[in-house]
């Protein structure tokens, strides 16, 4: 919402009604980069198809630690395999989170709880008296594209609602070693790619139908 904040302001720099409508395909985690597709006035209304569409996301997955957020944001647990795993074992591995999979979210998430946002719950000190509920959700494929102790960096294709922290740590769960998210880029949702993407530093302080379509 900070990235449709900016936007929204330039468009009313450049004219535009102020009560014009800004809305996102998707969010992404704070450590996240890579595409956010935003949406403009009428097609707002394309919200939900564009949160519902495949995307592909490039991870870092640090198999030597497990952390309180499945991410390099919390605290770490190390751990010290007595033999490191292969790059042959964790394509293994990984073939067992494809198709429909029961994914646990992580505790520091926006899914609710009693009205709640788990992570507000969380950062109140109530972390260990919350209990994630597993969700079904698609995992088209898993490409493991280099791996040096102890990254992986994997290609993930998915449906909507996959938490890439998740399968970090799960796939360290299999492996019997620690799984962390080092980094993650979102490089597409559904025809939108990396290409056609622009910074927010790149547009300009006053955003018009032409910048848009320039886009």
């Amino acid at each position: 919402m900070d990235v449709c904040r900016v936007v929204k302001r330039r468009l009313i720099n450049a004219g535009a009604h102020k009560k014009v409508k800004v809305g996102h395909g998707g969010t992404l985690d704070p450590l996240a980069t890579g595409i956010l597709v935003v949406m403009v006035g009428r097609a707002t209304k394309m919200c939900d198809a564009v949160m519902a569409d495949t995307k592909v996301y490039l991870a870092d997955v640090d198999l030597s630690a497990f952390s309180t957020t499945d991410d390099a944001e919390g605290e770490r647990t190390e751990v010290a395999p007595e033999v490191l795993p292969t790059i042959e074992q964790i394509r293994s591995a990984c073939e067992r989170f494809v198709g429909e999979i029961q994914q646990v979210p992580p505790i520091y998430s926006a899914i609710k709880i009693s009205g709640q946002e788990a992570y507000k719950l969380a950062r109140k000190g109530q972390a260990d008296d919350l209990v994630m509920a597993p969700r079904t959700v698609r995992i088209d494929s898993i490409v493991v594209h280099s791996y040096n102790w102890p990254f992986a960096v994997l290609e993930v294709t998915s449906g909507k609602g996959v938490y890439i922290r998740s399968l970090a740590r799960d796939l360290g769960k299999a492996l019997g070693t620690g799984g962390t998210l080092a980094g993650l880029r979102r490089t597409r949702i559904g025809k939108f790619d990396l290409a056609m993407s622009r910074t927010l530093d790149s547009l300009p302080p006053g955003l018009t139908e032409a910048d848009l379509l320039a886009i």
